[in-house]
């Protein structure tokens, strides 16, 4: 019997492995390591094909939303709800989603992320990541009846996040749904790039319970011995509260759900050489979109993200700049594995307007272009 493929990093107060069990591309394409600075979960396993913490061209995250639609089954009980879970969750799902539609031509199939912003309108239903730097996640009730009815009405259920460790978050958004939603369901699919978590969220979920992945497998941490450092803090400005900007629920196009993906950023690609897109935060599906038309009118574009997850330089982590959150809030921002000097254009797409951009992060990518103007489906 051959055994799994294990990989594995040293990390500052302990040592990530991973079994892989079955893997639909060669796992060394799919993932890396990170150290998280986080005192709930020390590592992190670094998507390379999410355009979250590494720069990818948009038809690498396409093969991915690719590979995953197509293991949902096509005739899974209708309506049907696709769920991200923010942050790295939603670019993901909004991609999957539209592979789903495409793919079956339902049009019964709503999406909708969850979100830490609160947009002062009625909630679906509030959860928590227990292990994140921003436990807690809101899912907004739809302001369209047609969209609510299909949430309200679903018996299909796709909860997606880039990976899952424990399965608990999975868990922990079901439980948290409207038992008038939850009970109605017949089949969920727990969808993610990467599952480390052998199957632990199915014991908590009712109905038929299937996975989607393209990497599985069994990971272990095993702490240092050594290690006397004090307990990492999630990271914190010290300065002055400034007012903080709510998304704009107007120009919203997924926090409230959506059934079609409509481009609503308009942009071009440098006349030579390469251009990167950026997306930030929550805010991600229209920039990818963007960068997804300009690949396919023949630039060479590279995406990622602005994120507030905060990583340590080191292992898949190759470079790191922070700065101030252009919601308003205290918490910073990162920018992971970018050298400005690589591009020939930049474009930062934010759902803020251009003022609300931190001027440090302006200046560090070399005054890119700001793409604010978001019109909803």
């Amino acid at each position: 019997m051959v055994n799994p493929p294990t990989y594995s990093a040293q990390l500052a107060d302990g040592t990530i492995s991973v079994h892989v069990d079955r893997s639909l591309v060669p796992p060394i394409e799919m993932f890396g390591f990170g150290q998280r600075i986080n005192p709930n979960r020390s590592f992190l396993f670094v998507s390379k094909v999410l355009g979250r913490f590494l720069p990818i061209r948009p038809s690498v995250m396409g093969n991915a939303f690719d590979l995953l639609a197509r293991q949902i089954p096509a005739d899974i009980p209708g309506p049907v709800l696709f769920i991200g879970i923010a942050e790295a969750g939603i670019g993901l799902g909004a991609g999957v989603h539209r592979r789903f539609r495409e793919l079956t031509g339902r049009g019964d199939a709503i999406y909708i992320c969850s979100t830490r912003h609160d947009l002062k309108l009625p909630l679906l239903c509030e959860f928590e990541e227990e292990h994140s730097h921003a436990p807690r996640h809101l899912l907004h009730e739809p302001c369209e009846a047609r969209l609510r009815d299909l949430v309200h009405g679903a018996t299909g259920l796709v909860l997606v996040d880039d990976e899952a460790s424990t399965g608990k978050t999975f868990a922990n958004i079901f439980a948290a749904l409207p038992a008038k939603i939850r009970l109605k369901l017949k089949h969920t699919v727990l969808l993610t790039l990467t599952d480390w978590s052998e199957g632990a969220a199915r014991a908590e979920i009712t109905g038929t319970v299937s996975e989607a992945t393209i990497v599985s497998g069994r990971y272990s941490w095993t702490p240092r011995g050594d290690f006397t450092a004090a307990t990492p803090q999630v990271p914190s400005f010290d300065r002055p509260k400034r007012p903080e900007v709510c998304p704009d629920v107007a120009r919203d196009w997924a926090r409230l759900g959506v059934v079609d993906h409509l481009q609503g950023l308009n942009a071009n690609a440098a006349d030579d050489g390469i251009t990167l897109v950026l997306g930030t935060g929550e805010h991600v599906w229209q920039p990818f979109l963007l960068a997804e038309r300009l690949e396919k009118e023949g630039a060479e574009v590279f995406y990622s993200s602005v994120t507030r997850s905060p990583l340590s330089k080191g292992h898949a982590i190759g470079s790191v700049l922070s700065f101030s959150d252009n919601y308003g809030g205290t918490v910073p921002h990162y920018l992971y594995n970018v050298d400005p000097a690589l591009y020939s254009k930049i474009i930062l797409c934010s759902e803020t307007g251009p003022e609300h951009v931190c001027a440090g992060l302006m200046s560090a990518l070399g005054d890119p272009i700001v793409l604010s103007d978001v019109e909803g489906e």
